[in-house]
């Protein structure tokens, strides 16, 4: 049974920083497109970013660049979500998904439990 584990969520004020992990159980992992996708309180769940198998290319939705980045490291079988200068929209359940697309419109089948993100005022 494939695992995905999110960690690294938490409670930041606006403006604060948190780093996303994900250690997906997937053999290989570099078979995989890896992205993250937050679902707000109360709204379907949403994308930001995506990296490829390699990390050679990724893609950030227009909201977040230049405050989140994905990274991977395949030699740990882990992918990175760097979350930067946080806004209280920003708030919700972080999935970690193995598989997408790079522009995230295909959601691949394999997701984690998800890491809670809570931004105060």
């Amino acid at each position: 049974q494939v695992r995905l584990d999110e960690s690294g969520g938490g409670l930041v004020q606006t403006g604060g920083s948190l780093r996303l992990s994900c250690a997906p159980s997937v053999d290989p992992f570099s078979d995989y497109n890896m992205g993250w996708f937050p679902q707000p309180p109360g709204k379907e769940v949403d994308f930001v970013a995506a990296i490829s198998r390699f990390g050679g290319q990724s893609y950030h939705v227009d909201s977040v660049k230049g405050r989140f980045t994905i990274s991977r490291d395949n030699e740990k079988d882990s992918v990175y979500l760097q979350m930067d200068n946080l806004k209280p929209e920003g708030a919700g359940i972080y999935y970690c998904n193995a598989g997408p697309s790079l522009n995230g419109i295909t959601r691949g089948i394999y997701w984690g439990h998800g890491t809670p993100v809570s931004v105060s005022a």
